[in-house]
Parts: C-alpha cells; sequence; structure tokens
C-alpha cells in the first residue's frame, strides 16, 4: 500500500494594485478545483503595501482553500509617502498582520510534510536597494528547530519570498544576504523543497550542496508585471517517489499546463502513513 499523495499550490507575486485581474480570478476557480492540501502564498501580494491592496489580498485568500500559510515579500511594506515610510520603520508590518496574518514564522504539519515559513523581506537595510533580502542565523536555527521535529517520512519544506541562491540567468537577483548559509543550512537539515517568489518566472534547480536533493522551486506572478514568462502559479505533488512541479500559465481564459519537472524523493517512505489532524501554529522563540 502506498503512501497518500501530498498536494500543495504555491503562489506569489500577485502584486494586488498591479494584478492580472483575469488570471487571478482564474486562478481561484482552478485552485479550487485542485482540492490541495495546502496553499502557500510567497510573498508580494501587494503592490505598494497599501491599506486596500491588503484588504483585495484579504479577500482573494478568502476564496481560497484551507489551511493556507502565508510569508510576506518586499512589496508587502508600506513605502509610498512620507507618512508610509514612518509606518515602514515603527511598525512595519502592522498592515500585513492585520490582514494575513503574523509575518514571522508560521508551520503547518501532518504526516506526509511539515512545511515552515520564513521571512525574508526587511523593512530597513544598510544598503540602497532594501528590496532585496536578508535571513538571520536565528531564523534558520528556529526553522530547523520545527523541521527536527517532522515526521522522518514526511517532506520538509521551507517556504520565503526571496530565493536563497541565484537562479542563474534569471531576470533578476535576490542577492540575500545570508541566504547561501541558510541554503547550506537547510541541506544539511534534509529540506526537500525551498518554495519562493520574486523572480516572477517558475523555476526549479538543486542547491548546489551535500546530496543535491535540496531543490529551490520558484514560482511566477500573478500581475502584469510578467518578465518573460506569462502569469502563473506552481501546482505541487508528491508520492513515495517522486516530486512533480507543475508551473499552470494563464492562457486566454484559463490555465494550462506550461512547464514541469519531476525530482525523485530523497527519502522513500516505508509503507503508507494515515492522514493526521493539520495545525498551523507560531513558531516560539
Amino acid at each position: 500500500m502506498s503512501a497518500p499523495t501530498f498536494k500543495l499550490v504555491q503562489v506569489s507575486d500577485v502584486h494586488f494594485g498591479g494584478e492580472h485581474r483575469e488570471a487571478v480570478e482564474a486562478a481561484v476557480e482552478r485552485i479550487q478545483a485542485e482540492q490541495p492540501d495546502l496553499v502557500i502564498g510567497a510573498g508580494d501580494l501587494t503592490k505598494d503595501g497599501a491599506l486596500t491592496e491588503f484588504a483585495s489580498a484579504q479577500a482573494w485568500f478568502a476564496r481560497l482553500p484551507q489551511p493556507q500559510l502565508i510569508t510576506p515579500g518586499n512589496h508587502d511594506l508600506p513605502y509610498k509617502g512620507p507618512a508610509e515610510i514612518l509606518e515602514r520603520v515603527t511598525t512595519p508590518w502592522r498592515r500585513y498582520q492585520a490582514r494575513l496574518g503574523p509575518a514571522r514564522s508560521v508551520s503547518w504539519r501532518d504526516p506526509r510534510a511539515t512545511v515552515v515559513t520564513l521571512n525574508s523581506a526587511r523593512a530597513v537595510q544598510i544598503r540602497l536597494n532594501w528590496s532585496k533580502g536578508a535571513v538571520s542565523r536565528r531564523q534558520v536555527r528556529e526553522v530547523c528547530a520545527v523541521l527536527g521535529q517532522a515526521e522522518p517520512q514526511g517532506l520538509k519544506i521551507v517556504a520565503c519570498h526571496h530565493p536563497l541562491i541565484e537562479m542563474i540567468g534569471g531576470p533578476m537577483t535576490a542577492r540575500v544576504r545570508g541566504g547561501t548559509a541558510a541554503a547550506q543550512a537547510f541541506a544539511q537539515a534534509g529540506v526537500d523543497l525551498v518554495l519562493t517568489g520574486h523572480i516572477h518566472v517558475p523555476f526549479v534547480h538543486p542547491y548546489p550542496f551535500l546530496d543535491g536533493c535540496t531543490q529551490a522551486v520558484g514560482s511566477g506572478t500573478l500581475s502584469v508585471r510578467t518578465r518573460g514568462a506569462p502569469p502563473s502559479f506552481n501546482l505541487i505533488e508528491a508520492d513515495a517517489v517522486d516530486i512533480r512541479i507543475t508551473a499552470l500559465a494563464f492562457e486566454r481564459t484559463q490555465f494550462v499546463v506550461w512547464r514541469t519537472w519531476s525530482v525523485p524523493r530523497r527519502c522513500v517512505p516505508k509503507g503508507a502513513n494515515e492522514n493526521g489532524a493539520t495545525e498551523v501554529a507560531p513558531l516560539k522563540v
């Protein structure tokens, strides 16, 4: 008897305020039809961190299946105007948390998978481009501590906005401070997938560390800010042997398969796991 299939949907860079309206609407219907076990929002859900944009993002996610894990991106911070800059410095995540939940790490688990988010966005940095990512050693320790309690035969997944290492040939860079060290630590911890956004182009490639079995998986955008790929989101399915990643792209009125990848699982479970209760809980610092 084989282990049950685990299915999740990965969306990012919806950029409400600059969303592709037809794609966003069609995505609701397709995601509902897929009936995923988990929906992940990997950041940049608004364009300018405006209150109206957060309200739109909240309303959209309310139409998608539960449970959900959502983590912020660099665009999910207010920054247009003096009052917004002041808010960004003093209470950077107030708007985000009022509509979309904790900006800090949260986790979801059942016997098939343990998923942990990591906030790679920063309100201010000692460099000119605040849109680039950063990961602290403390964040990495917290994520690894949760993953250390995962089911031995289940998937280990981390979700954040910025790719921790650069996508070769990608349309833009993330330049994540602490990103390489975090990627190495996650590979050491046996992470199977690191799910990100930011680039606006779907991709899958292995981290060049240890056994090479930790896969970086980027999802595309559902905004009008495309970078050489159509509006899209990822469907990820895992069974006892393989993990399949499908980039579903918006074409005219519906989502169609744009590209697929298949990677072998690091650990093949012995026999079946029964579905257990799921939970979404904040990490304890």
